[in-house]
């Protein structure tokens, strides 16, 4: 049993009112489950279920009874929604979707949670520092605040986070426990062939399941670290991973790690070529993780001079902070495309509108065959680019 402190006992109690209640019985069932021994503030929290594709009817009606009774203590970001609200209807999203999805964004409203709407609240804001305890449920922000932020979380579900938020704190296990951070195997990468950083993620994933891996040869920009880490925690269950590279270390010592493996390039060329899908497609899809400032530009730069090659629907996913800072980039993609902000290719109800989907994201090839119900196909990046213009 963990120990509480007054305060939290008198939480527990109901003294704090019935909301407030079910939020710490829910924490200290989760302490209990994992061996927790107490409570421990948190910075932020950043909470999953925000979209009516994944939590339906039932987490509706959930939000909006909680929504009465309870409101958030510390920092809560959106995950993003089933749908951009101020472009919905151009997507293709229908009535009915829209007005459940409307439910859901008046409930946590009423809770006091921050409607950035992405998979990238570091971008957007809601960024902790190393060190910092936080309750994050999205699993590729969840890998990237571990990993490349030096942050404290573990994946959390939806509830969970949610839970965290309204009494600011969590319960200490896991990832929260500096000595459940150490690596369990070693992947050393070879190289990385251009563009097919995602697709590194997604094998190290495979290969990595549910251990921390420390790998060696990793030399990524942030951007790429975004995507490498969600395509990894999307493949396997990776919350957190060490790396080094020539110039950089970040994770911890490797000497007491129980597997070695040798990552070939000719494995990653090899894999990407066995998501290749199909060569023509419905809906081009980028952003998943969602599209930061510097992606939006890379993409606009090659596009500014070409033409829209109308082959299929294309969709820019990104944050309404990344959006807003980028005006003129996001004017040259909406050429070629829509630019979504809210949302991405994975929660939205793409199996109603399309069934061919062609995208960037490691983290997409997974999600997009089950949740989305597509033929998904993997480009890198400027495949795609290319193949929208000419």
């Amino acid at each position: 049993m963990m120990h509480l402190s007054r305060d939290e006992e008198r939480t527990l109690a109901g003294e704090e009112g019935h909301g407030r209640q079910k939020a710490m019985e829910l924490l200290v069932a989760l302490g209990d489950i994992y061996g927790a021994k107490r409570l421990i503030p948190i910075a932020s929290a950043q909470v999953s279920g925000a979209s009516f594709k994944t939590i339906g009817d039932a987490g509706i009606l959930f939000l909006e009874d909680f929504s009465q009774k309870a409101k958030v203590s510390v920092r809560a970001s959106l995950n993003p929604l089933g749908l951009d609200l101020r472009r919905w209807r151009s997507m293709g999203v229908e009535n009915e979707f829209h007005s459940k999805q409307a439910r859901i964004v008046r409930a946590y409203s009423a809770l006091g949670t921050e409607p950035l709407y992405t998979c990238t609240p570091y971008l957007a804001g809601n960024r902790p520092r190393k060190g910092q305890h936080v309750a994050w449920a999205e699993s590729s922000a969840t890998v990237f605040a571990n990993s490349y932020l030096g942050a404290m979380t573990n994946k959390e579900g939806g509830p969970s986070a949610l839970a965290a938020a309204i009494i600011g704190k969590t319960a200490e296990y896991g990832l929260h426990l500096p000595e459940n951070r150490r690596p369990e195997l070693r992947i050393d990468i070879e190289s990385i062939p251009d563009g097919l950083f995602p697709i590194a993620g997604y094998v190290v994933g495979k290969v990595a399941g549910k251990r921390i891996p420390h790998i060696t040869g990793l030399d990524l920009s942030p951007d790429e670290h975004k995507a490498f880490g969600a395509a990894m925690a999307a493949a396997g269950a990776v919350s957190m991973y060490g790396y080094s590279n020539p110039r950089h270390t970040r994770g911890v010592n490797t000497s007491e790690v129980e597997e070695t493996i040798s990552l070939p390039a000719s494995e990653l060329t090899e894999c990407a070529n066995s998501l290749g899908g199909d060569a023509e497609w419905d809906l081009v899809a980028l952003g998943c993780p969602h599209c930061s400032p510097a992606e939006l530009r890379s993409m606009a730069r090659y596009l500014e001079r070409r033409r829209p090659r109308r082959s299929s629907d294309v969709w820019f996913c990104t944050s309404r902070h990344a959006y807003a800072r980028c005006p003129k980039e996001v004017a040259v993609l909406k050429k070629f495309g829509k630019v979504l902000c809210d949302t991405c290719m994975v929660v939205a109800p793409i199996e109603r509108m399309y069934n061919r989907t062609a995208s960037d994201s490691g983290k997409a090839m997974v999600y997009l065959p089950t949740l989305g119900k597509q033929r998904a196909s993997f480009r890198p990046t400027r495949a795609l680019l290319e193949a929208i213009s000419c």
